[in-house]
């Protein structure tokens, strides 16, 4: 589904990605974590192509991050909610269906999904911030992706809705989409099939929860984090 190829970013004399490489197989939920500042959302730009790539590479589905062909099967909801805030959630929904032309009955299905239908007609500005970023990933789930890259999507949000878009996010998988997930919480990282760890532009490890925490010899994911810090510093 994606590779990324000794990716480098640079943005105001500033190394932001430091050669990262990897791959993310289709049908995956993909945990992108790291504390904030580490090039998370960096990364999420450059897979999505809308950021500047100074060396290395981006593919998803053999294509190269950017091109138009993607446009339809990435996507992608930012750390912050880009909806519109006076237009209610089924105005906002038909606006962004008409934009990348998806089938117009894709709203309605959208808004199930994402549990919504009881706002439908509600300003969007009147919604808590939960409730924006649910209007955010129906957003993104309009057309046919098989990509989905969200920037924190539950950052914010108490525990219960946290567990609800975690068990959304398992469905959507189980119906064959790729997730790519950041967060900054490492007990959202036992949600994911494996985990791309992230310190200062590096990635410390790719592997599951699971086999993190045995090679760590840890049994929380905060801890076999810490352990990772300490391997890497005295590397």
């Amino acid at each position: 589904m994606l590779t990324v190829s000794s990716l480098r970013v640079v943005r105001g004399g500033n190394e932001i990605l430091h050669s990262l490489t990897f791959e993310v197989a289709a049908g995956r939920v993909a945990g992108l974590l790291g504390p904030s500042g580490c090039g998370k959302t960096t990364l999420m730009r450059s897979i999505v192509g809308t950021q500047q790539i100074t060396s290395g590479g981006v593919t998803v589905l053999d294509r190269a991050a950017g091109d138009p062909e993607l446009r339809s099967l990435i996507g992608y909801a930012s750390q912050q909610a880009s909806v519109y805030v006076d237009l209610t959630v089924i105005e906002n929904l038909r606006y962004f269906a008409a934009a990348v032309r998806a089938d117009p009955a894709d709203v309605d299905r959208v808004i199930e999904q994402v549990d919504l239908t009881r706002h439908r007609t509600r300003l969007t500005g009147s919604l808590s911030g939960g409730e924006r970023s649910r209007v955010s990933l129906a957003v993104a789930l309009l057309g046919t992706p098989k990509l989905l890259v969200l920037d924190e999507p539950t950052v914010g949000l108490d525990p219960v809705l946290r567990e609800d878009l975690w068990a959304l996010f398992g469905e959507l998988r189980d119906g064959g989409l790729t997730l790519l997930v950041s967060s900054h919480v490492m007990d959202e990282a036992e949600r994911c099939d494996e985990l791309l760890l992230m310190r200062n532009g590096e990635l410390l490890a790719q592997e599951s929860p699971a086999s993190i925490k045995q090679r760590t010899g840890t049994d929380s994911m905060d801890r076999a984090f810490l352990a990772l810090i300490a391997e890497a510093d005295a590397a």
